[in-house]
């Protein structure tokens, strides 16, 4: 059997924590900072934590070997 590779983007985009959970970065502040509120833009800093479902699907499908 060929080996389980982990896909390359999410490798970019994810990571995961001690305890097994996946860290992301922020969504939202790519462009159109105009329009967004200003405690948006503070609150959307860093990183943050993935709800369980979709954690699921990042550590199943993408990230096997994490």
């Amino acid at each position: 059997m060929p080996k389980v590779k982990t896909k390359s983007g999410a490798k970019k985009r994810f990571s995961l924590t001690a305890s097994g959970k996946v860290k992301a970065g922020q969504a939202g502040k790519r462009h159109g900072m105009v329009k967004r509120t200003k405690r948006f833009i503070r609150d959307a800093r860093g990183t943050t934590i993935l709800c369980d479902a979709d954690a699921k699907v990042v550590k199943k499908m993408f990230l096997p070997n994490g």
